[in-house]
């Protein structure tokens, strides 16, 4: 497990710039972000103290789809590392003029942020935007499709409580 002396070089690490979904990882690259996960758990005190690791850096959630835990997770998972958030609102922007989906996500990505988490009722919506901008993008869930952020939660909390995932 990373040790606190060593989070600088945790990006070094991990070789993705997006994360779309848990099959295209492998067993050691999940290990490392569950390991990561629980670093951060515990600097934080269990998410009660801020870290400024991410400080500096502006994280957009651009939800399409309701979510309370998930927008809320995230918005307070990037506070607590340091970062900026902004919480898109699709209906009071310019989608309702017309705008295109990628257009505005380009629009986003000019105004200097680093990172999108987006969350869309379209399966594969994640992907496309992918494609489209050259910030990270993260899946905070895409339809019927996938929702590898909660996949990965869960796996967490069966290695917590399990103590291994083997078997």
């Amino acid at each position: 497990m990373p040790t606190p002396a060593s989070w600088h070089a945790v990006p070094a690490l991990w070789p993705h710039r997006h994360l779309l979904d848990l099959e295209r990882l492998t067993p050691d690259e999940i290990r490392l972000l569950l390991d990561t996960a629980a670093l951060f758990k515990e600097a934080t005190d269990g998410c009660r103290r801020k870290l400024g690791i991410l400080a500096g850096s502006t994280v957009v959630n651009l939800f399409f789809e309701n979510s309370t835990r998930t927008r809320t997770s995230f918005a307070l998972a990037a506070r607590r590392l340091g970062a900026d958030v902004v919480d898109f609102a699709a209906a009071s922007s310019s989608l309702s003029k017309g705008e295109s989906f990628i257009d505005t996500a380009r629009n986003l990505e000019a105004m200097g942020i680093d990172a999108v988490v987006v969350r869309h009722a379209t399966p594969g919506t994640p992907h496309l935007l992918a494609k489209h901008l050259d910030v990270g993008v993260i899946n905070a869930g895409d339809g019927p499709h996938e929702h590898p952020t909660q996949g990965l939660l869960d796996i967490f909390s069966i290695r917590a409580r399990l103590g291994a995932l083997t078997g």
